[in-house]
């Protein structure tokens, strides 16, 4: 779907105009493109002063191996992290070149005052960070910390990402990546993903990297040798997820109904995936995937992303509108990770991602039952670790929270309240099917062991439910 002012806007007259109107002025984001590299230009790296080096230590491991321009300040506390790494950093001071990523380790950071190191680190290159670039704090988990004046400093990272995400516009995001203590080998995947271009609409999050496997995988194609099911694949954004778990090396069973088996063989076939047509509502659906998934030796990853909307104020609607919603979007979810689970159809390390909505998270004016069926996602995002931990298992599970994305489903809203979707976030613009699929993709590797339970925003920081 076109956003015309969005295109308008881009031209020398359009700029023109929506700057002396007040208007919205939406940059055009840059997404990623397969071989290209992960950082497209410098990083400038600073950390808070401290003893605990060992964030620090992971992050200069993990630049090492992208080759990009390094920065720092001469008097940095973690400088000797970034040479142990073997890496040649260039002393930032009085440098005025732009830089494509921000990094700054806040795990030393124990009392307010001590915030003050946030704040000269960022205050003198506000202005020189690149269009489309990327801010990232790096902190404990606050629930983690024991004792108040770290938990409140900590806490207050969040505050200070979600700022900056709606401050510095052009197209930069912003976003705190919480590391438990001793998890630090599990952050490369999520940091990756996050100073990427992958993470064109997602910002102001944050994002909790915990235990896990820490596994090494070839990043051109982290999803190599792995089966993924990808439901509501026909078209959309299901398609869209197919298409990049594919990309990323995955063999993708890409699940519809059976109305949809066209499209579907048209997808699949353009991955060099496999179909299945499956009314996920029905009572053998968790069986059907299991048969199809057991040709493959079981389930790398799945994504539950099938999901309908029949929106009318709860005054208007109907019985069949809300169970249809709930049972597609819901239920039918928990019925098929409950076969899966109990069946050994999943592989012992194996990603869960959940579609959600920011709808589930603020609610939405006419969508009850919709905002229901979403916020449940998320209950069960956050139960499920419970069993997965009980049965021993390396499983993880996610879920992605999309707002306005530009597909045939908001193609339909009324054209004043599409209008509002698109401007009302720190991109003034929508997002697309490749921006959720991204997402999905980062929380479906191998890698992301670290990441459970999180709920990741994919809204260019909307407004609702901030």
């Amino acid at each position: 779907m076109s956003d015309r002012y969005g295109e308008f806007v881009q031209s020398p007259l359009g700029k023109k105009v929506a700057k002396n109107l007040g208007l919205p002025l939406p940059t055009k984001l840059d997404r990623y493109e397969p071989g290209e590299k992960v950082v497209r230009g410098s990083v400038i790296f600073g950390s808070a002063s401290g003893d605990d080096a060992r964030v620090s230590q992971s992050v200069a491991k993990i630049l090492n191996g992208l080759q990009a321009p390094v920065y720092v300040a001469g008097n940095d506390p973690h400088k000797s992290a970034l040479s142990e790494a073997g890496i040649e950093a260039k002393d930032s001071e009085g440098e005025t070149d732009k830089y494509k990523v921000a990094i700054f380790d806040a795990t030393n950071i124990a009392h307010a005052p001590d915030l003050k190191e946030m704040y000269e680190f960022f205050h003198p290159i506000a202005r020189q960070i690149e269009q489309s670039g990327r801010v990232i704090v790096l902190g404990r988990p606050p629930e983690e910390c024991d004792r108040i004046g770290k938990t409140l400093s900590q806490r207050a990272l969040e505050g200070f990402i979600k700022s900056v995400g709606k401050e510095f516009k052009k197209g930069i995001t912003a976003q705190v990546i919480y590391v438990s203590e001793d998890a630090e080998d599990n952050l490369e995947s999520t940091l990756r993903f996050f100073i990427s271009a992958r993470s064109a609409y997602v910002s102001g999050q944050a994002v909790r990297v915990g235990a896990g496997n820490a596994v090494e995988v070839d990043w051109a194609k982290p999803m190599a040798g792995k089966t993924a099911l990808v439901t509501g694949a026909s078209r959309g954004i299901g398609e869209a997820i197919a298409r990049v778990l594919a990309r990323d090396g995955a063999h993708v069973i890409c699940l519809d109904i059976p109305a949809q088996l066209a499209d579907l063989q048209r997808v699949a076939g353009e991955i060099g995936g496999s179909t299945l047509a499956v009314d996920i509502t029905a009572d053998d659906a968790g069986e059907k995937i299991g048969e199809a998934a057991a040709k493959r030796g079981g389930l790398d990853a799945i994504v539950h992303n099938a999901g309908v909307t029949r929106d009318k104020t709860l005054a208007k609607m109907d019985d069949k509108q809300w169970d249809m919603v709930i049972d597609i979007n819901l239920q039918s979810i928990a019925m098929i990770n409950d076969y899966l689970f109990d069946n050994d159809v999943l592989t012992n390390d194996a990603r869960i991602v959940c579609v959600s909505s920011i709808s589930g998270i603020a609610g939405n004016l006419g969508q009850t039952n919709y905002a229901t069926s979403k916020a449940g996602v998320i209950g069960l995002v956050q139960a499920t670790p419970k069993k997965i931990k009980a049965d021993g298992k390396a499983i993880t599970i996610n879920a992605v929270a999309p707002g306005f994305i530009e597909t045939q489903m908001t193609a339909a809203i009324p054209l004043a309240i599409r209008e509002a979707g698109r401007r009302m976030n720190s991109m003034s613009q929508g997002g697309l099917p490749v921006d959720v699929a991204e997402t999905i993709a980062w929380l479906a590797a191998p890698a992301s062991g670290g990441v459970n339970a999180n709920i990741v925003r994919v809204c260019g920081q909307s407004l609702l439910g901030a």
